[in-house]
């Protein structure tokens, strides 16, 4: 028979081996020291074995416990881990990841039909920006958009890791998260920062930033024409803030049906409107627009049962290089040179 004494305290491979393993080979020798003759020594050795056995399993036990808690976590933020081996490129995705590309989760993964999720100018973006990572072993954010099968177009944040060894890249890891209804917030905020509430044109602020782009010896040059509602005091005063609102949505919408080749529409004062033109516009081209908002400016409006007419009064002027404060300036000079002929006209400004 094999002496217990000597198989307990011989060292084993089991305690290199799994922790299932080892646990299985640990029973096996108590089975066997139990059957026979009594040693202490061999019982205190098989104590302390099933301490340590005890203390891994409680190990393993907490870790998985505490995987499990960052999944369901990561899953509740709309985040998951990825890596991607390289040069193979097969990927590998915690549950967090699959449920933000709206994918099963036993379905395979291949780099080349995620890629298809994304959009074309983020594809462009992501492969670029990775490309230099890679090359240069630096790690990488970048905010992505893509279409799911299951919840349809939306955006992520991409963080990266490069890990490399001997100097070579061997693997990229990271997070992957939704961000679609921050994405979502700050575009309505900046639209909000840059357009109208009641017209949803560009408001003044957005308007000054593109004539600035405009104007200089280094802007894109072009035209800037300014329209004023006649009479519009006359319309407030008689019937009412509320109308006049209606009137000015109502020309804003025949403003916007005519200048389909302005740049930009803006509202930049109670019934004051800017338009700018690119540098490729005619003078023809701004005329003709100007004569069609005068036109459309005086059709029959209906407004909370009133029927009425307004006219506009135009002034336009092109870039030659000036400030933005010099184009305004001739724009409005322009402008007040039409509404001195009786309005309902337009005037270009002439040196």
């Amino acid at each position: 028979m094999e002496n217990p004494a000597t198989s307990a305290q011989s060292p084993s491979a089991d305690t290199q081996a799994t922790p299932q393993s080892a646990l299985y080979g640990l029973l096996e020798r108590l089975r066997r020291t139990l059957a026979g003759p009594f040693d202490r020594r061999t019982i205190l050795e098989l104590r302390r074995q099933i301490e340590r056995q005890s203390a891994l399993t409680r190990r393993i036990e907490a870790a998985l416990a505490g995987a499990d808690i960052f999944e369901r976590a990561s899953m509740a933020a709309g985040m998951g881990t990825w890596q991607c081996e390289l040069p193979s490129e097969q990927l590998t995705w915690s549950s967090g990841t699959y449920h933000l590309f709206g994918l099963p989760q036993n379905c395979g993964l291949v780099r080349g039909d995620i890629l298809r999720s994304y959009s074309e100018d983020s594809l462009s973006r992501l492969q670029r920006i990775r490309g230099e990572a890679i090359r240069n072993g630096d790690g990488f954010g970048l905010d992505a958009e893509i279409e799911s099968p299951e919840f349809g177009r939306r955006w992520i944040r991409i963080s990266a890791t490069v890990e490399r060894r001997d100097g070579e890249p061997v693997r990229l890891f990271g997070i992957k998260q939704d961000i679609t209804a921050e994405k979502t917030a700050l575009d309505h905020m900046r639209h909000l920062a840059e357009h109208d509430v009641m017209t949803g044109l560009a408001n003044r602020t957005r308007f000054q930033m593109r004539l600035a782009d405009m104007c200089g010896p280094d802007g894109s040059g072009g035209a800037l024409m300014l329209v004023d509602l006649d009479g519009f005091k006359e319309i407030n005063d008689t019937f009412g803030h509320a109308l006049g609102d209606e009137c000015v949505i109502e020309f804003t919408r025949r403003l916007c049906a005519t200048c389909t080749g302005a740049e930009l529409v803006a509202r930049i004062g109670g019934d004051e409107f800017a338009i700018l033109f690119g540098p490729s516009s005619s003078r023809q081209a701004i005329e003709r627009t100007a004569r069609q908002v005068v036109d459309a400016g005086k059709l029959p409006m209906s407004c909370s049962g009133h029927v009425f007419s307004v006219s506009a009064s135009i002034g336009f002027a092109f870039a030659e290089a000036e400030t933005p404060t010099g184009l305004f300036t001739k724009a409005d000079l322009a402008l007040y040179a039409a509404k001195a002929d009786g309005g309902d006209t337009y005037r270009e400004f002439l040196k």
